[in-house]
Formats: structure tokens, sequence, C-alpha cells
């Protein structure tokens, strides 16, 4: 009996430190049109006020939310100059990076990170004199050093130098051959995974997916890697010739089938999916939303984010 209740306690003790690894404040959950509520994610280690943005389409709005609902705390040019110590930008389209770019007026030093393609967009399309002016430290003079690049190589985990967290950058395919990417962060022994913007591998003709579901899925069986933030753009009734490099709720669970031929099905239940870039035309959100809570085959626990509103993580 107390061998019994001591595994049951080293249990609940495990499940804590789980918890314990990872907030998440959504900055922006859309995918388009809604310019002040665009893709972007705060991650930071619980109880602690420094943050990675994952992705940056819109700051400035998010933080005054996240702010009014005490997600975040301080003033907006606290939280943006000293609290946020670096970009994770997963590919070049503005609804992931139009925060960052009008925001860098105000913003203080920091590192963007980013794969090698992502980061010559950055530098050939943005950070340029005809459309803003360079904050990066590389690129077209003049070069105002105030961002530093740093590329995420193929599988290769980074350290982020300013926060506890390491990043590990994989390809995806966004319209192929249009690279977007994912970052899988790691705090201690624990994960959490962020997609870009991604097609599933059968209309993409690529083994992105793939690739990504085989290096995450170890973790996934060692309980290590529990919260994935992954975009379903569009409901099922759009056709896969007009997803542009997107998910829909049934893509979704069939790459989730796929990830579970690598795992075994009882390491998904209860794996948490945060949904994120959900395009906000008319009611396509909420039928996103009943469309993967109808289907949910693999038992997965399924999180809407709302702008502001911090997620409670299991």
């Amino acid at each position: 009996m107390k061998k019994t209740a001591f595994s049951l306690l080293a249990l609940l003790l495990h499940l804590a430190c789980q918890a314990q690894n990872f907030d998440v404040i959504p900055l922006g959950i859309y995918g388009g049109e809604q310019e002040d509520n665009l893709s972007a994610y705060l991650v930071g280690g619980t109880k602690d006020n420094t943050f990675l943005c994952l992705d940056a389409g819109t700051v400035n709005t998010g933080i005054r939310k996240a702010i009014q609902q005490k997600s975040l705390t301080g003033s907006e040019e606290t939280v943006l100059k000293d609290q946020i110590k670096g970009y994770f930008i997963s590919h070049g389209h503005l609804d992931h990076l139009a925060g960052l770019i009008i925001n860098s007026p105000a913003d203080a030093k920091k590192d963007i990170f980013a794969i090698p393609s992502v980061i010559q967009i950055l530098q050939n399309h943005y950070f340029i004199t005809d459309t803003w002016i360079n904050f990066a430290d590389q690129g077209q003079k003049p070069i105002l050093g105030k961002y530093h690049y740093n590329e995420l190589q193929e599988g290769v985990e980074t350290p982020t130098q300013k926060t506890s967290f390491f990043l590990t950058g994989f390809e995806l395919s966004h319209v192929n051959p249009y690279k977007s990417s994912a970052a899988l962060v790691r705090n201690n022994d624990y994960y959490l995974l962020y997609l870009g913007d991604t097609g599933a591998d059968r209309i993409e003709k690529s083994d992105r997916m793939d690739n990504l579901w085989k290096n995450v899925a170890p973790l996934i069986q060692k309980k290590q890697l529990n919260t994935l933030l992954i975009e379903v753009s569009f409901p099922n009734s759009q056709p896969e010739n007009l997803l542009f490099g997107h998910l829909t709720p049934n893509l979704l669970v069939e790459e989730l089938e796929k990830l579970k031929e690598k795992t075994g099905k009882k390491d998904l239940e209860d794996l948490t999916i945060v949904v994120t870039h959900r395009k906000p035309t008319g009611n396509n959100p909420e039928i996103i939303k009943q469309e993967l809570l109808k289907n949910n085959p693999l038992k997965v626990k399924y999180v809407f984010p709302e702008q502001g509103k911090r997620i409670n993580l299991p």
C-alpha cells in the first residue's frame, strides 16, 4: 500500500513539474484580415517575466489586451522592451511579422531567430529603405543594428541566450516550394512545439510534416512534449485546391493519424493542441472549432486561444 501511495505521489510530482515549464500568452490569434489580432504567441517560463515571441503579426495591441486581462504586468513599453527577449519568425508573410516591423522603432536590442530563407526575406524585402529601414545587423545600409539575426539550422538546437529556452527549427511546406518553419522550444527537460503556416504532406507533395513527426514522436512518448500550437486555417468545406498551404480540421486529423503511427494512440491521448491561425472570415472560427470537437478520434485536448488571455496548459 505504501509503495502504491509513493508511486502516486511521484506521478503527481511529475505532472506538476510538467505543468510549470511554459506559459503561453496569445498576442494575436487569427490568420488574416484583423490587423490588430494576427499570429503572435508569447512563451515564457512559469512565473518568469521573460518571453520569446513566436511569430509577431500583432504585438502592441496584444500586449495592451494582455495587460488588461492581467496576463502581463507592467507597462506596454516595459513588456515590449524588457520582457520580450527575442522573436522566432516562422516565415515571411505579413500576418506573421507585421507587428515586429511596425514596433521596431520603439523596441530594444534583441534577437531574431529564423531559418536561413526567412532571414533572407527579412533582409531583402522588409528591413530595407524602400519599405521601412534596416533595424537589423545585416543587410542593406544604413544598418541600425537593433536586431541580431540567429540562423536556425534544420534539427540543430540553438540557445536563446537571453532566456532559459533552446530552439530547434524544422522546415515546413507552405505552398511547395515556399518554406515555413516550426520551432521546438525546450525549457529544462520539457518541450513545446510551435508550427508556422503549413500544408499537409499529401497536399503539398512533401515530407516536411513526416520529418517533424519523426523528430518529436520520442518526446511525446516520454511525456516531455505535451503541447503543440498548430494552424487550422479553413473549415472542411474549403476545396483542397484552394488551401494555399494551410490545414483544415480533417487534414489536421489526417496528420495526427500519421503522428500516431510513430507514437501509438495512447501517447496522443490528452495531448494539448492549441489551434492557431483560424481565418476570421464570417463564422469560420466557430465552424473550425465545432468540426475539430466533433471529429476527435485520437482524444487530443483542443484549446482555442483568445487574444491576451493566458493559456492554462495541463
